[in-house]
């Protein structure tokens, strides 16, 4: 009797354990592609790239006044026609429109003056953005006069030229000379409005670069060669990787160097003369 009660508990026993190894290899639900709704995504590329959205931008080293025994003040423009400056009009995200959409929207401070002590409110720059004309038409089948008010506002693409505030300064602590720049400003071309001719360019507003780097740090610049490493308006800036030329460096009279020199070409001369003084300035603490 014993003998047949254990020979029926280890028969229990094992039926037990073969349906249950069968129902483990039965799933509730068997997942198929088809089943499983997935979010479509749609790249412009093989990855998704968010790399310029996580950048993080380093303040600038501490200084004292006693690093600083030397500086100069340099204001410079940059024409975007040149070939090295062709990044500040890419069509899908030009230059002007940064800080343009910058000034408008809170982001960055606008002022009316390159020493940033004019600051300008969001509807200021917005009158400077947007034009506001009325115009008399007359309905050609009536032959009524009507007010007609329109609106324009500036095309960033036809920003053709900005200005630079930097400051060359020498690093008495690293023995270095070091360049920061200190405000960027867009220029409108002002036109007769009968004969339509050049008259002259106005700074629309100015803003504080260095308040600047951490938008510039997450707009990406367009650099021809290798298109899975961006390159951030930040670097481009911070690399210098632009062309221009001296318009006024300081001096007592505060004035331009065409107040000094009439034709284009001597002026582009002082303009390679500044250029090599600041240059051969470092040279010129070493020797061997």
């Amino acid at each position: 009797m014993l003998i047949n009660f254990f020979q029926k508990v280890l028969f229990s026993l094992c039926g037990l354990t073969m349906i249950t190894s069968v129902l483990a290899q039965v799933p509730e639900e068997i997942i198929t592609e088809a089943s499983t709704p997935m979010e479509e995504q749609f790249l412009d590329g093989v990855v998704e790239r968010n790399i310029i959205h996580e950048t993080y931008v380093l303040p600038y080293a501490p200084m004292r006044e006693a690093d600083v025994p030397w500086e100069r003040t340099i204001w410079r423009v940059i024409d975007v026609r040149e070939k090295i400056n062709s990044p500040f009009i890419n069509p899908l995200r030009p230059f002007a429109s940064i800080i343009i959409d910058g000034a408008q929207n809170g982001d960055l401070t606008a002022f009316g003056d390159d020493n940033f002590t004019q600051q300008m409110d969001p509807e200021e720059v917005e009158r400077l953005l947007f034009r506001i004309d009325t115009n008399l038409v007359i309905d050609p089948e009536t032959f009524t006069e009507e007010i007609v008010i329109t609106q324009s506002n500036i095309d960033p693409m036809s920003i053709q030229r900005f200005r630079i505030k930097e400051v060359w300064y020498f690093n008495n602590k690293y023995s270095r000379l070091g360049v920061r720049v200190l405000g960027i400003s867009p220029l409108q071309d002002v036109t007769d409005e009968a004969t339509g001719e050049f008259r002259y360019e106005l700074p629309l507003f100015w803003i504080y670069y260095p308040q600047a780097r951490e938008l510039f740090a997450r707009e990406r610049a367009f650099v021809t060669g290798n298109d899975a490493a961006p390159m951030t308006w930040l670097d481009l800036w911070e690399m210098r990787r632009f062309s221009s030329y001296i318009f006024k460096a300081s001096n007592v009279y505060d004035e331009r160097l065409e107040a000094f020199h009439e034709t284009r070409i001597e002026q582009l001369r002082e303009s390679k003369r500044i250029e090599d003084d600041l240059f051969n300035f470092e040279q010129d603490f070493w020797s061997y």
